[in-house]
């Protein structure tokens, strides 16, 4: 081959370092749905790492000279971003420029061969290369094409750029986030975009089951926006209905009580909720406080919302007078819910997270075994699987336009005009 035009490495050499992928068990539920994965960044290439766990083929498919910035973010180890191991597990990577003519050719031809597409650009930019929905399900009248962006593909913002920070701000969630005397508070993760990845995977499963029964494919409109306002729960019907607007409560909630954070003797911490008034009871009884139940706003979550400082000192002042395990004991004993506040390191050895393989080893060719959150559930007759975690920029390239029917002389053009 070729020496190759662009700043990415030769496919053939990224392959020696990362053995090629073990092929798609036909056991898995999605075995045989193929995904071309466009997006950046985390809710549309989240929803393919959803879809790759269970079978689906994902290509991710990377600018030659600017990969998706996921693998840059955050820590590395050895130079090797830790996120994308996560990110683009059980994904093949091949590197294409699709401004350019070979680019949108080869991903015409990619589509007609495709189940999905998931793609995150601003409106108008796949149409500016000749790669919209006219034309991609012209290659494929079968496609699905899912659109995920900050605010939707119509509408006044539109064409602004946005990530999920401004889904959690506009949403309303870091208006009720946060003590109620201090600033609104964003959370310090992806949350907007992790929701909106599990909708996206959710919405492509249901695109494609329409597809069974009328044989077309169609496009999924994923504003980020939007699946976070839906798990906020019913605040605009509060607001549409009563005028209600949910304040800032810290810990705290206005629909139970006692919630909230307490310290231990030995200076730990651990949430206590009360979300059933049978728990709250057993809580008031276990802390020594049995007389509160019979107070008559003790009876309904709300009420006892409204008397918050009376319980959490009750609740408080106990759990301050024991050791951390003397606490949970306590409470399981009594059947009352609580849960220590675990930082990273206590949720790697947690017996529970153990016992569902929550953290799993996966076997990487580049850093060895590697810890990291496992599959999002269990089937019991076609489980999901990590088969292995994400791979270099572009080391899939050769393979996939191989497999495609490209000869070498075109995939020497292609590198020759910069498309790869």
């Amino acid at each position: 081959m070729n020496t190759p035009q662009s700043n990415a490495p030769e496919p053939n050499v990224l392959e020696r370092v990362a053995p090629a992928p073990r092929a798609t068990s036909p056991a898995a539920p999605l075995a045989g749905l193929r995904v071309l994965d466009l997006a950046t960044l985390f809710a549309g290439p989240l929803a393919a790492t959803m879809l790759g766990d269970f079978g689906a083929e994902v290509i991710k498919i990377e600018h030659p000279v600017k990969p998706d910035p996921s693998r840059g973010h955050g820590p590395s180890k050895d130079g090797i971003g830790l996120w994308w191991k996560l990110l683009g597990r059980n994904k093949r990577t091949m590197t294409l420029d699709l401004s350019r003519p070979g680019g949108r050719t080869t991903l015409l031809r990619l589509a007609a061969t495709a189940d999905v597409v998931i793609e995150n650009f601003r409106p108008g930019t796949l149409e500016k290369w000749d790669l919209g929905w006219p034309e991609l399900s012209a290659a494929n009248p079968r496609l699905v094409l899912a659109r995920v962006t900050a605010f939707g593909q119509f509408g006044p913002y539109a064409h602004r750029p946005g990530f999920g920070t401004l889904a959690e701000a506009m949403s309303g969630f870091a208006a009720i986030t946060g003590e109620p005397d201090a600033p609104p508070t964003l959370p310090p993760f992806g949350l907007a975009d992790s929701i909106a990845g599990l909708a996206t995977a959710y919405a492509v499963m249901t695109a494609l089951s329409a597809r069974e029964r009328t044989g077309e494919g169609q496009v999924v409109d994923m504003a980020i926006i939007e699946p976070i306002l839906t798990v906020l729960g019913p605040q605009p019907l509060w607001y549409d209905q009563l005028g209600h607007v949910q304040p800032r409560t810290g810990n705290r909630s206005q629909n139970n009580a006692p919630r909230n954070t307490y310290r231990t003797a030995d200076g730990t911490w651990v949430a206590v909720s009360t979300s059933a008034q049978s728990i709250a009871e057993r809580v008031m009884r276990l802390v020594g406080r049995p007389e509160l139940i019979d107070e008559p706003w003790f009876a309904t979550g709300a009420d006892r919302a409204r008397h918050a400082d009376v319980l959490d000192e009750a609740v408080g002042t106990w759990i301050g007078r024991h050791a951390h395990s003397e606490v949970i004991a306590a409470f399981e004993k009594a059947e009352a819910a609580v849960a220590p506040v675990q930082d990273v390191r206590e949720v790697m050895t947690d017996p529970q997270y153990q016992a569902l393989d929550t953290i799993t080893t996966v076997d990487d060719p580049e850093l060895g075994p590697i810890r990291m959150q496992n599959v999002l559930f269990r089937l019991s007759a076609t489980p999901g699987a990590i088969r292995w975690a994400g791979r270099p920029h572009g080391a899939d390239t050769a393979s996939v336009l191989t497999e495609l029917g490209l000869t070498n002389p075109e995939i020497d053009a292609l590198r020759t005009e910069g498309a790869l």
